[in-house]
């Protein structure tokens, strides 16, 4: 399989892209913005119900009050 990097464009000056199944809000924006270097990299972004799917690996949500 090759890398998304291998394939998606070259954008002068980006900061990071994402290839992503939903549209992004602008708070997941923010949040990715926090998640990713600024090295013009592409990531793969895929939202599910129950988890979120990062370059391959599988984060699943929890509820933050229910933490311990």
């Amino acid at each position: 399989m090759k890398d998304i990097n291998d394939i998606m464009p070259k954008v002068p000056n980006m900061k990071w892209g994402a290839l992503m199944n939903k549209a992004p809000t602008n708070e997941k924006v923010e949040e990715m913005n926090k998640i990713f270097p600024s090295n013009g990299k592409w990531h793969t972004v895929f939202e599910e119900k129950e988890s979120v799917t990062i370059d391959g690996k599988e984060i699943h949500k929890k509820d933050p009050t229910k933490w311990t």
